[in-house]
């Protein structure tokens, strides 16, 4: 009966998070993550799944306020949130060249950190080249290709809005922004190389300064269809 009650109360504080959670328009600049709650949200995102484990994100947390004053006219969406959020994150997926399936990132990967059998990693590697080659012909377009690294990195995004809700942060993310020249602060600091990698998008936390309107959705019966 306890655990029939624990899993019943995990999913209510699930699904209540999901109703606190929104696109939050306006933070309050008095109000401030702690560093233990902001490294909690970072190890959600740091722990979120990718295609074949290769981790092709990159979250640069702008806290300098000078960089995010350079950001702003590139970055429409964002204005008054780079003023005022607690914390501002770029999330950067990586460009064709650094994540090809014999790119030194991917090897990096099979080998370094998922320590690969020599046989394993060569197999691994032939597994993705096809992959990428073939089954979702990714070689054949760049920015194709960026954008599966993207979609991987819209899976952490999700994981640290989730998260913050659950401990009453808010959040907003956002692509209301220039990719180019957005790209073009980030090779000017030194962030990105050009090849390495791109913005994929923008995710404030924070407070919300005041509370927003009701959630709404269409009707589960609309998104979701079953074939049994």
């Amino acid at each position: 009966m306890n655990q029939i009650m624990d899993k019943e109360q995990i999913k209510q504080q699930i699904l209540s998070a999901f109703q606190f959670r929104h696109a939050c328009k306006q933070f309050d600049p008095a109000k401030k993550i702690s560093d233990d709650d902001f490294q909690f949200i970072l190890e959600t995102g740091h722990m979120s799944p990718s295609s074949f484990g290769l981790e092709p994100w990159k979250f640069v947390v702008v806290q300098n306020k000078d960089l995010r004053a350079k950001l702003a006219p590139a970055s429409w969406g964002a204005t008054e949130k780079l003023k005022t959020a607690s914390h501002f994150v770029l999330i950067l997926s990586r460009l064709q060249f650094g994540l090809s399936a014999h790119s030194a990132h991917v090897q990096h990967m099979i080998n370094d950190v998922q320590k690969c059998p020599e046989d394993v990693a060569t197999m691994m590697t032939s597994a993705i080249d096809n992959f990428q080659k073939v089954d979702f012909d990714l070689t054949s377009n760049e920015r194709v290709f960026f954008e599966w690294g993207c979609r991987q990195s819209y899976i952490a995004l999700g994981n640290m809005m989730t998260a913050a809700a659950e401990i009453g942060i808010d959040s907003c993310p956002m692509e209301g922004f220039n990719k180019e020249q957005v790209e073009k602060v980030l090779l000017d600091e030194g962030i990105i190389k050009g090849n390495d990698f791109g913005i994929a998008c923008m995710v404030a936390f924070g407070y919300r300064a005041k509370d927003p309107r009701p959630k709404v959705r269409q009707p589960i019966e609309d998104v979701v269809e079953w074939k049994n």
